[in-house]
C-alpha cells in the first residue's frame, strides 16, 4: 500500500482536525509515494528504533518523536485522545468506568465517569489492570467511599492546574491521570480534592491497545510494540542511613 493511502485511511479513522492548535500530529516524512507493508504502533520513537527499520514499515506513535525520523511516521496525538473511542475512552473501559460527559467540553478532553466501586477497591482494581506497583495520592478518600464521580484524563492531565481546578468547579471527588507536579498536589490540598497518578505512561497503554486494533483493520501486517518507561528506579535501601538536620525536625 502506499503512504498517501495509508494516510487517507487513518485520518479517515483518526481526523487531524479534532487535534488541539500546535499540536504535532499527522504525517512527519516528506515522500508520501513508498510503498509500505508493514506498520508498527508505538507510544514513543527513539532512534534505535528508528535506525534498525525495514525500508518498507511504517510507524505510527502517539507522542511525536523529539527528532526527525527516516523511517514514514505518522502521529496520533491530542486527535486520538479526544476522539470517541479513543484514548480516554479505552482507559475509562480498561477501568470499568461508566462514562457520564466529557472533562474539559473546550477541547474534548477527558471524560467524566462513575464506579460502582469504593474508593479501595478501585485503587485494587486500577492496579490490577493497568499492572501498576505504586500510584500517588493526594488527599485520599476514605476505603468506602463510593466513587459516584470520577474525572479521568489520559496521560498529562495532573501537571495542568487549571485542570485541578476545573475538576473541583465540576465538584469531581476523585481526579485520575498521570504527571503530577508538586503545584497541583499543594491546589489540590487548599481544594480539597483527590488526585491520583496513575503515572503518564501507564494511563495510555490502554489507548495504544485500542489503536492497534483499529489500524490492524487495515489490513497490512501490524505490529503492537509495548514499551516501559524510559527511566529506572535506583534503590538505597541496603544503603545504611546518616544522621542529618532535618531527621531532628518533629
Amino acid at each position: 500500500m502506499k503512504v498517501i493511502e495509508l494516510i487517507k485511511l487513518i485520518e479517515d479513522l483518526i481526523p487531524k482536525e479534532l487535534g488541539l492548535k500546535n499540536d504535532k500530529i499527522g504525517y512527519l516524512s516528506q515522500n508520501t509515494d513508498m510503498d509500505i507493508e508493514k506498520i508498527k504502533v508505538l507510544m514513543d520513537l527513539y532512534p534505535e528504533e528508528d535506525l534498525n527499520s525495514n525500508k518498507k514499515e511504517m510507524f505510527i506513535t502517539h507522542h511525536p518523536p523529539l527528532f526527525e525520523p527516516k523511517t514514514p511516521t505518522y502521529v496520533v496525538h491530542s486527535n486520538w485522545d479526544i476522539i470517541t473511542g479513543g484514548a480516554n475512552d479505552a482507559l475509562a473501559e480498561t477501568l470499568d468506568l461508566r462514562i457520564l460527559d466529557i472533562f474539559d467540553k473546550d477541547n474534548g478532553i477527558g471524560r467524566i465517569c462513575k464506579s460502582k466501586l469504593n474508593f479501595k477497591e478501585f485503587l485494587s482494581l486500577a492496579a490490577e489492570k493497568l499492572s501498576l506497583n505504586q500510584m500517588s495520592v493526594v488527599n485520599p478518600l476514605d476505603d468506602e467511599y463510593v466513587l459516584d464521580k470520577i474525572a479521568i484524563v489520559s496521560g498529562f492531565g495532573l501537571s495542568n492546574i487549571e485542570y485541578v481546578k476545573l475538576a473541583k468547579e465540576k465538584n469531581i471527588k476523585l481526579f485520575l491521570s498521570g504527571d503530577l507536579i508538586h503545584r497541583s498536589a499543594i491546589l489540590a490540598k487548599d481544594l480539597d480534592i483527590c488526585l491520583l497518578d496513575i503515572n503518564h505512561h501507564k494511563s495510555e497503554i490502554p489507548g495504544l491497545i485500542k489503536l492497534y486494533d483499529m489500524v490492524s483493520n487495515i489490513g497490512l501486517d501490524t505490529e503492537l510494540i509495548i514499551q516501559d518507561v524510559p527511566w529506572k528506579l535506583i534503590n538505597f535501601k541496603h544503603l545504611k542511613k546518616k544522621k542529618y538536620f532535618f531527621d531532628k525536625i518533629k
